[in-house]
């Protein structure tokens, strides 16, 4: 057997699954008060390190932004697929039912969306509008669903990219096979959920390669090789040149010994706005900071770009690699919806049971 055909060996952990979670919605927080403001007004603003704590809200919480709550509702849909699947027979519908829990996040937005079925709707603070992306916003309000071989646009923002952690946490889960045969499974997940609202291949296979690294990570595999494992998949994608050329561009500039680690260090790598771009900022600030959370989302949200998104995503990387332990427990004491998120987590693991409780959270209603 090649070290490819071997069978996994690497188990998840619920742990790393709530790190994951927990972990991105932190880098969220810390990121949303300077997510549009360039570096020059984050230093005046903050200082020179630049914004260091999450900003708390009127009720002494750090309030998460659409990343977060797209991200939970990805969860939804994957769970409500697999809930059908498991219960009802039929093999699960993961485009169907994700692009059913988008859905009902648009209706959270005062958008039209659909405003039925899912616990994650009776959620008051999940109605909160936190400058949701225009391009989810629109591509949701389209009564056609963007697919990979049929996309609605040819969008590739980080809007994709920023809510896929849980494809890559329930796959580690549902699927028992190769690590190969797990990332790539991982990988199809999430640029299938990212394809509903993204129909460039760079906004879906940012996602993709986003997930199968997830899905490596909450089993114990480390970052290095676990990136490695994941390039072959994405390359191996038509149109994948952009997002292979990030993913190469980062470590290169990771290992760089010559290259200061700073804001505008970070800044070659793009701002964010992309999917490539937030994929880079967040796989070079893990890579250079991966035994310390906070230092990486702190690298991660502290440059002119999308803050929020690249401080999500390597707060999923890092979560996802070292689990819930490693981050700050301060921050998590004040996180908005952190006993949700941690639900969700738990939910991801669990992936199924039968009884009436989980069946009247997950299963799509008529």
């Amino acid at each position: 057997m090649t070290t490819t055909q071997k069978k996994q060996q690497y188990e998840p952990t619920l742990d790393r699954f709530t790190g994951c979670l927990l972990g991105g919605a932190l880098g969220d927080a810390l990121g949303w008060k300077v997510e549009f403001t360039g570096l020059s007004g984050i230093r005046e603003k903050f200082g020179l390190e630049g914004i260091q704590e999450p900003a708390a809200n009127a009720d002494s919480l750090y309030e998460i932004t659409d990343d977060t709550q797209m991200t939970l509702f990805t969860a939804e849909g994957c769970l409500s697929a697999w809930a059908m699947a498991r219960h009802c027979g039929p093999p699960p519908d993961f485009q169907k039912n994700l692009h059913q829990a988008y859905l009902r996040w648009l209706h959270t937005q005062k958008q039209d969306g659909v405003d039925h079925g899912g616990w994650l709707l009776g959620i008051l603070e999940l109605h909160n509008r936190r400058a949701p992306g225009g391009t989810c916003l629109s591509s949701l309000a389209n009564p056609k669903a963007g697919t990979i071989q049929g996309p609605i646009n040819d969008r590739k923002g980080s809007g994709g990219i920023m809510r896929v952690a849980p494809a890559g946490l329930l796959a580690a889960r549902i699927i028992d096979g190769t690590d190969e045969a797990i990332g790539r499974f991982a990988f199809e997940l999430g640029s299938l959920a990212a394809s509903i609202t993204h129909g460039h291949p760079t906004g879906h296979l940012s996602a993709g390669y986003l997930a199968g690294l997830i899905s490596a990570l909450c089993r114990g595999m480390e970052l290095e090789p676990a990136m490695e494992c994941m390039l072959p998949v994405l390359k191996a994608r038509q149109g994948s040149q952009e997002t292979a050329a990030a993913v190469e561009n980062a470590t290169a500039l990771a290992m760089n010994q010559t290259a200061a680690v700073s804001p505008e260090t970070i800044e070659t790598l793009g701002s964010g706005w992309t999917g490539e771009e937030a994929l880079a900022i967040a796989l070079y600030c893990s890579l250079v900071a991966q035994d310390d959370f906070t230092k990486a989302v702190r690298l991660a949200v502290n440059h002119s770009g999308d803050s929020d998104s690249t401080g999500s995503i390597t707060g999923n990387i890092l979560g996802a690699l070292h689990g819930e332990q490693a981050l700050p427990t301060t921050w998590l004491q004040r996180l908005e919806l952190a006993d949700v998120i941690r639900q969700m987590a738990d939910d991801l693991f669990t992936t199924f049971q039968g009884t009436q409780s989980w069946l009247q959270k997950y299963l799509p209603m008529p």
